[in-house]
């Protein structure tokens, strides 16, 4: 139950919610009428629309916006995303995992493509790259909601399989079939987690200095700035400091 968080490095970064917060918002938005159409209208009893919606809580989306993207997926509005995914390689060779919501598959793909080799990467097939990664259940709490000896504790007895924390919060992990398990039991505890969802996590990281860092991070930033584009994934590593330098 140990290990160096790198999560950090492939989701979104600070300051970056407030400079695209309409995008983010629409993003939001698509997640939640897609969750919803998928599974069941019901929160407590869909697992990924609750996820949907916490995210869209933790961006202080509005609960009108929230509750007009449900009622989206009750009619033909919700029907016309699917979900693919993209793998490929970034500058240095990182692996990069890019996840979708798309209305065109062709202008989606294109785009993504567009933007691996504007940065000096490459689209490959699928399975390319996923191999490197796997799917796992992520559970995020605050850093002040408890010690990280109690956090640890706590992961233990629900069940998760590995607990990271720092002082940017702690991330818990788990197989992706008992996450709502899981998080249920540690919410009880410590009260509702900052995210919970299904995410690729790398089996190891590749180390990136100062360049490398500024080119794959540009990358990122192109990819979330995509419409389509819900999640960018990569297996790189990368010091906190020097992080949060480069995303100032």
């Amino acid at each position: 139950m140990s290990g160096h968080s790198q999560f950090s490095n492939i989701m979104f970064r600070k300051g970056a919610q407030d400079k695209k917060r309409a995008k983010i918002f629409s993003k939001l938005s698509r997640e939640i009428t897609v969750a919803a159409k998928t599974g069941l209208a019901d929160p407590a009893r869909n697992p990924r629309l609750r996820s949907a919606i916490q995210a869209a809580r933790k961006e202080n989306m509005p609960k009108d916006n929230i509750e007009r993207a449900v009622k989206k997926s009750q009619d033909t509005e919700g029907s016309g995303f699917e979900e693919v995914r993209y793998e490929g390689f970034g500058p240095g060779g990182i692996g990069v995992i890019v996840e979708t919501l798309t209305d065109n598959r062709n202008r989606t793909a294109g785009e993504v493509r567009s933007i691996f080799s504007k940065h000096g990467g490459n689209l490959g097939e699928t399975g390319a790259v996923s191999f490197m990664f796997d799917r796992t259940g992520l559970i995020g709490f605050s850093a002040d909601m408890a010690e990280e000896e109690a956090m640890l504790e706590a992961a233990i007895t629900a069940g998760a399989d590995d607990c990271i924390s720092s002082e940017s919060g702690h991330e818990l992990y788990c197989t992706a079939d008992v996450l709502h398990t899981v998080a249920s039991a540690l919410e009880k505890t410590f009260g509702e987690a900052i995210v919970t969802r299904i995410v690729w996590r790398a089996q190891t990281l590749t180390p990136t200095d100062r360049e490398g860092g500024e080119k794959i991070l540009r990358m990122i930033d192109s990819l979330e700035d995509n419409d389509d584009v819900q999640n960018v994934y990569a297996n790189f590593d990368i010091s906190d400091e020097l992080l949060e330098q480069l995303s100032a």
